[in-house]
């Protein structure tokens, strides 16, 4: 199927959707922030119907205080007018902004990068009939050991990692049997090892010709200054590198690796990730046994409790924006 509707970017965290994103940002017919907007993450059915104008306004409001938004310089009042004429939905709502975003880096096509968009796929398709879905997948042992990297607090928790994962990859193969026409799963290792094939086959996917500037990613100045969003080191600018394939057997504990293949390994393998022998030690092995395996269970069984309260119950406990991307009272 060829189309040119909204690309939405899907994936757990450091899964290379900000590298896919370098990726399609550089077409010359794809706009799409260098932040992803988070709109549905943090926003979506938490203000009530947007029929009533109240709630409009504070859907509104607290969407003008949120940083990844404001990024995209958007005009409230234009957007508060343009709303009036149509269906008062938070999908177009969102759309909005994008459709803004886009006429003003005079691209025809907008997209927009979010982690575990892949929540919200059939809401999404529902509300664009045209759109179409990228989900990226990673070795969860190697998306482990990036966000530990990248956030150290995370350290210790592989349970609440494992979970992600498998929750994520469990939304992929649900989605694509779904909607297998607007669906594609790409794995970041197939990315990295072989870009200019696979990018050329998300044009196809797309619907877009494949344009060379893709594969030098330079139309996202903010990624190749941050020398590919790694967590571990600076890569060459515009460039593709396997550097970060299997850093995970340097960077987490043998009992770590254990923990996630013995959750995961059907999974993993169902996406060619395949677990390697773990040889532990006795103490390891204690360890392993009283500590770390019933401790992250436990992190497994709370995030995915935490992760259906938020999703069921947006209005009463839904996913907030971490503090420091607000705007509060006109100060960062």
């Amino acid at each position: 199927m060829m189309n040119r509707g909204p690309i939405f970017l899907a994936g757990a965290d450091r899964s290379g959707t900000t590298l896919t994103y370098a990726v399609l940002a550089s077409h010359p017919s794809i706009a799409m922030p260098r932040l992803g907007t988070n709109m549905w993450t943090f926003f979506y059915g938490q203000h009530g119907d947007l029929s009533r104008p109240e709630n409009f306004e504070r859907c509104l409001a607290a969407l003008m205080r949120y940083k990844n938004v404001l990024a995209m310089e958007p005009d409230s009042a234009r957007i508060r007018h343009e709303f009036r004429q149509g269906p008062p939905t938070y999908a177009r709502l969102f759309a909005l902004f994008l459709c803004h975003y886009a006429e003003r880096v005079h691209k025809p096509r907008w997209g927009d990068r979010i982690s575990y968009v892949e929540r919200y796929a059939d809401e999404i398709f529902a509300a664009h009939p045209d759109a179409v879905m990228i989900h990226l997948i990673r070795d969860p042992r190697d998306r482990y050991a990036s966000s530990i990297k990248r956030w150290p607090e995370q350290k210790g928790q592989v349970g609440g990692a494992t979970a992600r994962w498998l929750y994520s990859v469990g939304l992929a193969k649900r989605n694509l049997a779904k909607h297998p026409e607007r669906y594609r799963i790409l794995r970041y290792e197939t990315l990295v090892s072989q870009p200019e094939a696979t990018i050329r086959g998300l044009c196809a996917f797309l619907g877009e010709e494949y344009d060379p500037a893709m594969l030098t990613m330079s139309g996202s100045e903010g990624f190749l200054r941050k020398g590919g969003n790694s967590s571990f080191e600076q890569f060459e600018p515009g460039k593709f590198t396997t550097a970060a394939v299997g850093r995970y057997r340097k960077t987490i504990s043998a009992r770590e690796v254990a923990f996630i293949q013995a959750l995961a390994g059907r999974e993993m393998r169902a996406f060619d990730y395949e677990p390697e022998r773990i040889e532990l030690t006795g103490r390891d092995l204690l360890s392993f046994c009283l500590v770390l395996a019933p401790n992250n269970l436990g992190r497994m069984v709370f995030w995915r409790a935490l992760e259906a309260a938020q999703h069921n119950l947006p209005s009463r406990v839904g996913r907030t924006p971490f503090a420091r991307r607000l705007v509060v009272d006109g100060n960062s």
